[in-house]
């Protein structure tokens, strides 16, 4: 159980923070008009990371799935930024 919460911490936290990331770049026009809802959006997105990592079986599952989400939407940010796509 402590492994899971752990994991639905901080990989969660880090998952919500790619996340965040993207509900600020992805809107059309410049990325300072979405970041206070993008910042209100942080909160609950934590929370459902972190409710996230107890739907799995091990703590090892937890932390590789919750993982390797944080590091897709911390890739998918770069790859948008080095494109261009966002300012």
């Amino acid at each position: 159980m402590w492994g899971r919460a752990s994991a639905g911490i901080v990989a969660g936290f880090l998952v919500a923070a790619g996340l965040t990331g993207l509900v600020a770049w992805l809107p059309p026009g410049h990325w300072q008009a979405a970041l206070v809802p993008s910042l209100i959006a942080f909160i609950p997105l934590w929370m459902l990371a972190a409710i996230w990592a107890f739907s799995f079986r091990t703590a090892a599952r937890a932390w590789a799935l919750l993982g390797a989400s944080a590091a897709g939407t911390f890739l998918l940010l770069w790859l948008l930024r080095l494109s261009g796509a966002v300012q």
